[in-house]
């Protein structure tokens, strides 16, 4: 789908029932969600899951779109223009990020939040030492081509692997997921970009969390190791009138593709979603 500015959002649909927009996180596309807890969903809801802005197949220019209002905006405005009313936002940790700005942006536009082990407190990131040099305006781009040529390969797969500890990888996960998409320069260079604008956007999120208004809420794993979920889930809970946190013991980071159903309740909660056992296997990518 074509924005304004050279902006695109890609995405892909399926199930009926009522509307849910699925955001990924860091490193990731929409087949992350896809492979992950969107079969299961898809049970109760039309769900419609997004690539960000400036990852998988959705375009962004250099240099903008990449702080996480920026992005809820732009995702926002794709789904008005697919028609969506009053979708559930579901968002996994840099996505649970964008789901919160979104709610906050938008709260009489959508009927709640589900945020997946999210990022909520600026703090110093892995991702902003590993690729925030890449989005540097002079010389980011020469650091990208020569890091991909060279460490690239060997340390984005132990990173895939690091964010499912302690469990492993799916093996679906592990033969149907574009790595190669989601590892191209172009894609490594936003993930800079988005490291980079993450203090600033998160202090933005942390000033006004006490405004939320809308259905929240907030799963995270007992054991994970990427976003710490005390500091974090719990603690933004904590700040936000009427949301539910949810630890799941000995599950981590990526606990989405280990317990679905743990994600389907939270949404079920807040949309409904019927008994619809529809499938329409549509989109555009």
């Amino acid at each position: 789908m074509r924005l304004p500015d050279d902006r695109t959002i890609a995405y892909a649909e399926i199930g009926s029932g009522p509307d849910l927009v699925a955001i990924h996180g860091t490193l990731m596309c929409l087949e992350d969600q896809w492979l992950g807890p969107v079969p299961a969903l898809a049970q109760h809801f039309r769900v419609v899951a997004v690539d960000r802005p400036g990852h998988g197949f959705s375009l962004r220019p250099r240099g903008s779109g990449a702080d996480i209002w920026d992005q809820a905006r732009q995702i926002r405005d794709a789904m008005q223009r697919l028609g969506l009313k009053r979708p559930v936002i579901l968002g996994h940790s840099f996505g649970g990020a964008i789901a919160l700005a979104y709610g906050m942006l938008y709260p009489d536009e959508i009927a709640g939040i589900v945020s997946l082990a999210p990022i909520c407190f600026p703090e110093v990131r892995l991702e902003q030492i590993l690729f925030g040099p890449r989005a540097l305006p002079f010389g980011g781009d020469f650091v990208t081509r020569a890091l991909s040529a060279s460490s690239d390969p060997a340390l984005l797969p132990l990173l895939w692997h690091a964010m499912f500890l302690p469990q492993a990888m799916p093996q679906r996960f592990r033969t149907d997921f574009p790595f190669a998409l989601a590892s191209r320069a172009a894609q490594i260079t936003a993930e800079g970009e988005d490291a980079g604008w993450l203090w600033p956007a998160l202090t933005r999120s942390v000033m006004r969390y006490p405004s939320l208004r809308v259905p929240t809420r907030i799963l995270c794993g007992g054991a994970d190791i990427v976003v710490n979920p005390y500091l974090h889930g719990a603690t933004a809970a904590r700040m936000i009138p009427g949301a539910t946190f949810e630890l799941l013991p000995g599950l981590g980071h990526m606990f989405p593709h280990i317990d679905a159903a743990a994600v389907v309740r939270a949404a079920r909660s807040i949309g409904g979603g019927g008994l619809s056992r529809g499938r329409d296997h549509s989109g555009a990518r």
